[in-house]
Formats: C-alpha cells, structure tokens, sequence
C-alpha cells in the first residue's frame, strides 16, 4: 500500500487555522485546529515548567535562570506562562473531553499497559479506538494539573492572603504536580517518537498511515474506514506500526 507523498491526494482540510492534505494509504488523525491547540499547551507548559524549575532550587537556577534574562524576570514570567498554560488546556479539553471518557476497556488496557510499551510494533486489542487509556489518563492528569497550579498558583502569587502553614501546602501540591507532570511529559515525548514512530506525524502534519492506525488503534480504524483492521492487515502482507 502507498504511503508516500507522490501518491494521489484523496483529501484535503481547509481552516483558518490551516491546511491538512491526506494523501493515499493515509487516514486524518488530528485536524489542522487540534495540533494548533497541542503546540499551544506544549510551548506554554514547557516555559511554565522552565521558569518554575529556575525558581525550585539554586543549582537549577544557576543553569535556568538566564533563559529568561534573569531570576527576577523567570519570576515575573512565571505566573503569566502558568496562566498561558491553563488557558490552552482549558481549549484541549473542550475539544477532546467526549472522547477522552473513561471506559471499562480502558481499564483492560491499563491491565495490559506494560506490553504495550514493550511490544510496540505488536498490534493494540481490537477495543483499542482513538485514544488508548494510556494516552486518556496522561490527558485527564494534565486537566487536573491545570487546576492545581492555577489554584495554587494564585495563592503563592498573592501569598498574604493565607496563612505561612496554608502557604507552604499550597507550595508542597504546586511543585509535587510540577514533579508528576515532568515525569509524564518525558513518557509522552518518548511515546509520540522513538517509542511509537508514525505518532508525532499526527501531530505535525495530521495525519498516520492506516498500517499505523490498525496496528495502535483498530477499533478507530474500523470507525473512519468502515473496514476490518484484521482483514486490512492481512490482506497487505501484515504490515504493521509505520
């Protein structure tokens, strides 16, 4: 099956946003509106997460600090990029809550997460649809996260209105979040590249190729083609992942 771009151009997304061509042997995997929304929250998360590390400790400041200008201005930024950040996350989660609802198969596939990362080229349980319960749980902790640093947030931006014990829980939730979501941040990065190649094309340009989508989502798959991924695969010789 083709997958190159010198192939016939089967569709094309207009917006303002942008423009999204899905050639032959492809399949729309995010519209040129989405990916702007997932940049969004990545640069605004990144300088959130970079301008907070400067703060969290003299020897990270040393090494972070000068990105911004100096301490005072990655103190100053820091506030306004965490604002940033929930702003974008608030537009992701009006666009993706619907189908990021948790499902009993979500927990089956939990059950079995550790084969995923360990056989990426395998293909997914048939159940698996746009999003697995990996990627949901990844989306609802960074929701959640949202809420936290902008709540506490607030606090330690105008710090007289609590109390000094009340002030220093709302430091302990703000910089354990930050921690967590570090953490996700560097198995995504890993996920949507060398983990699971075919993905950050999605992101970028918007599309995947379908031997990609039966292999990690086949019951999406079966959803936008009308088709059997099992079928599919086997008819081109088991193709998988790329």
């Amino acid at each position: 099956m083709a997958t190159t771009h010198n192939v016939q151009r089967v569709e094309a997304e207009h917006t303002s946003f942008g423009r999204t061509t899905v050639y032959e042997g492809e399949l729309l995997r995010h519209s040129a509106y989405t990916r702007v929304v997932h940049w969004l929250v990545a640069l605004t998360f990144l300088l959130a997460l970079l301008s907070g590390f400067a703060l969290f400790s003299p020897w990270l400041y040393a090494w972070i600090a000068p990105i911004f200008g100096s301490g005072a201005r990655a103190r100053l930024l820091h506030p306004w990029f965490g604002i940033a950040f929930a702003i974008a996350v608030l537009f992701q989660v009006r666009g993706w809550a619907y189908q990021m609802r948790w499902q009993p198969k979500d927990r089956e596939w939990v059950k079995h997460a550790k084969d995923y990362a360990t056989k990426t080229d395998e293909p997914e349980p048939e159940y698996v649809g746009k999003f697995n319960g990996g990627q949901k749980i990844w989306f609802w902790v960074m929701a959640w996260s949202a809420v936290i640093f902008l709540v506490t947030g607030v606090f330690l931006w105008f710090p007289e209105i609590l109390s000094r014990t009340a002030m220093w829980i709302c430091y302990f939730f703000h910089d354990l979040m930050g921690l967590i979501m570090l953490g996700g941040f560097f198995i995504h990065l890993y996920e949507g590249t060398s983990g699971i190649p075919g993905t950050l094309r999605g992101m970028l340009h918007g599309t995947v190729t379908r031997a990609w989508a039966w292999t990690h989502h086949p019951a999406w798959y079966r959803e936008v083609t009308g088709r059997d991924p099992i079928r599919d695969r086997e008819q081109d010789g088991g193709q998988l992942s790329r």
